[in-house]
Order: structure tokens, then sequence, then C-alpha cells
């Protein structure tokens, strides 16, 4: 559901997007063809992904049906010599390219024990290389637009030390793509070259998100950033430039007062889930406020060993096959001890101890909060992005612990 109007200010334009035969990049590719813009997509899938839909030609058909025109391309970002293929193709089809966006991205969230050197390598060689290559390939015809920009979608460059200990690896490589805005916005104004960042402020319903959590009933629509984009690429670059955006905040300046038909679950609004790289003052307060109460609840009286006991008689073959992972509970205070969830074997086992094969994640925080986390009175992700909640391995994983405690927390 689009808040923000069309107002043909894209009309003509070409715009060269990595990314875009799903997700957020293909959602800015739709809201520029409603002005009747020419788009690139610039994107590896050509054949149908097993678990992901789309491909450039499926997203060419619909940038076409509203209105706009369409020049699909097989391009990964870490090959120069298709990216700049599909630059002289657009030049040939389209007589230059006005507009780049950044989109492409890989993301592994795994701290560094756990990071092996074939994800690190997938990260470092998409999100800055093919962000700095594309740039440099497209600015030669940037510079002969009279309304150019280059947008990448990364975050505000943060140097708070926890969001660095989460994913070293992933936030060294996706900040490389903001240091490309920092550097080249600067860089740029001699050619009259708008350069900005946008980031979303929470997590968005994307079929990527979808598969890392199983559940976007926290997450809000990829429509409030293809709006936030299209106002951004919307102003005139010789003055907006070197912005770190946020997307609620500039679909907010775009006259937007009401923000919650973003949400997939407008019910759900005060539970959304907030994105990386953020600080959420608001937020931690209400987690501190959450924490508070849940001390005040917690005696000495053994709540974790009633609570696995009915943890227990609430697995099943068909939660295992939906979460696929071990966790091990590293519990602090009154209750301290070890504790597991296996939802990877059989028909899933928990209890006390260290898991007999490997966890996937391993979480520690204060037992106080522990029973209330699995009655869904404290959520596992706003913990974790508050640094209340501590995760080892593979964070994708645990972040599965949202829509696994939803099956469990009325059974507990």
């Amino acid at each position: 559901m689009s808040l923000v109007a069309n107002t043909g200010k894209l009309a003509g334009r070409t715009l060269f997007i990595t990314g875009a035969s799903r997700g957020i990049g293909k959602a800015i590719a739709l809201k520029a063809a409603q002005d009747g813009a020419n788009v690139v997509i610039a994107a590896k899938t050509a054949e149908p992904h097993p678990k992901l839909p789309g491909t450039i030609y499926t997203a060419a058909e619909e940038i076409e049906a509203l209105g706009g025109k369409a020049l699909p391309c097989i391009v990964d970002v870490r090959d120069e010599k298709q990216i700049q293929n599909a630059i002289d193709a657009a030049v040939k089809q389209f007589n230059g390219i006005d507009i780049l966006v950044n989109n492409a991205s890989a993301i592994t969230l795994t701290d560094t024990e756990h990071t092996d050197m074939k994800r690190y390598d997938l990260m470092h060689n998409i999100n800055t290389p093919g962000t700095f290559l594309a740039s440099k390939l497209c600015l030669p015809h940037l510079k002969n637009s009279n309304h150019a920009h280059i947008l990448n979608l990364s975050p505000p460059l943060n140097l708070n030390p926890y969001w660095f200990s989460l994913h070293v690896a992933y936030t060294m490589a996706k900040y490389g793509m903001s240091m490309c805005v920092l550097g080249m916005a600067e860089e740029f104004k001699q050619y009259n070259v708008g350069v900005n960042a946008l980031w979303p402020r929470t997590a968005i319903a994307t079929a990527a998100i979808d598969m890392l959590t199983g559940d976007t009933s926290t997450s809000r629509k990829v429509d409030i950033v293809s709006d936030a984009a299209y106002f951004m690429l919307c102003k005139d670059p010789k003055t907006y430039t070197g912005n770190f955006a946020i997307d609620d905040d500039v679909v907010t300046e775009a006259g937007v007062k009401n923000l919650d038909p973003y949400a997939c679950d407008p019910s759900n609004v005060p539970n959304l889930l907030l994105d990386f790289f953020l600080e959420h003052p608001g937020s931690q307060a209400q987690l501190k406020q959450a924490v508070k109460k849940s001390e005040a609840k917690a005696t000495s009286s053994g709540q974790i060993p009633q609570l696995f006991e009915s943890i227990s008689k609430s697995l099943s073959a068909d939660l295992v096959k939906k979460t696929q992972a071990i966790y091990q509970f590293n519990v602090k205070g009154k209750e301290e001890g070890v504790w597991h969830i296996d939802l990877k074997n059989g028909d899933g086992s928990c209890g006390q101890g260290e898991p007999k094969s490997p966890p996937d994640a391993t979480l520690t925080m204060e037992g106080a909060n522990f029973a209330d986390m699995f009655a869904g009175k404290l959520k596992p992700t706003t913990a974790f992005m508050m640094g209340k909640l501590k995760i080892a391995g593979d964070i994708q994983k645990a972040m599965k612990l949202e829509k696994m405690m939803k099956s469990l927390k009325n059974k507990v």
C-alpha cells in the first residue's frame, strides 16, 4: 500500500537497480514505473529460485504493466564485465542513465567464530565492491544527466561497538556501502550527482525476511521503503546529497501522517521488529520496564524446570521440520544453569544440560526474564537488539525462536 503519491517527476528517467528481481529493489522499480520511468533490472535471477519468488523477466513484466519500460539484464555485481554490459545495453536502449540504486546485498548474521570464509567472502565481494563498482561504471553517464542520483540501501554509520560485536563480518560489509555514500557524496558534488543512503526503521516483509524469521507479522510492508526511495529520488540532486535517511522519517516528511497502514499487521504495531544499527531510546525504556516487571515476579521456586517440562509436552515433528535448529540456553541469576531445546532431530527434545549435538545458537540471559520470553511477554528480538540477550552462533536461526515461541506460549 503506497501512501506517497506519484508526481510524474521520474517520467522518462532511467533507473539502474541492482537486485531488482524481488524485494526492496523490485518495489522501488515498480514505484518508479508508475511515473513511466525506464528500469534496468540488474540481478542474477534469470531462472526461478526454488525458495524465493521472481526473476528479472517476471519483474520486467510487472514494471511494464504499470506503464514503465523495462530492460532485464543478468548481472552478478561481483562481475565487472556483466555490470558494464548491462550499462552499455541501458545506454543503447534508453540513451543514458539518470539514477543508480545499489540494492544488491548479502547477509550472514554470525559472530566471528561461526562465520566461515565462504560466507565472509560472499558478503565482502557483493556489498561494498558491488556498490563501488556499479557507482564507478555508471558515473560517466550520471554526469550527463540533469537529475543524477545514487541511492544505497545501507545504514547510518553507527560506531557503537555493540553492532560490531554481534556480526562484525556483516557490519563491515554493510558499512562499506555507507562509506561509499560518505565519500562519493562529497566527491561527486562537482558533477551535481546526489549520493544518499536509505535504511528501514523496522524489519521489512520480504521473502528473505520470511525465510530468516518465518514470520512477517512484526514487519512493515516493502512499500514504506519504495515510497521513501521515490520521494528521495525526486529531490534536486544538486542540494540533496550526503544524507543517511530512515524510511519512516522520509515518508513523514513527504506528508504521511499515519504509518500504521505500512505494518503487515496494523494491530501489532507496538511489537514491530526494529532493524539493526539504529539506537532506539524508547524501545530501551520499554524493555527496561518489561525486565523490571519480570524481575519483580521472579522467585526462587524453580520456574525454569517447570517451564521445560511444559515445553517438552509441546514438541512435535512438525515443529522440528519448521525450525531445524538446536538451541542452548545459558541461564544466569537465581536459577543459573544450562538448558537446551533440540528442534533438529526426531520429534524434538529439551532438558537440562548441553545438547547432544553442537548447538546452532547459544543464548545467554538472566533467568528472571527467561520464563517471560517463552510466555511471549518479553520478545527475544527486542531483548537481543537492546543487548539484554546475548547470542553466539547462527543469529538467523536464533531469530526463528520468535515464531517457535508463538506456537508454544499458549501451551506453556
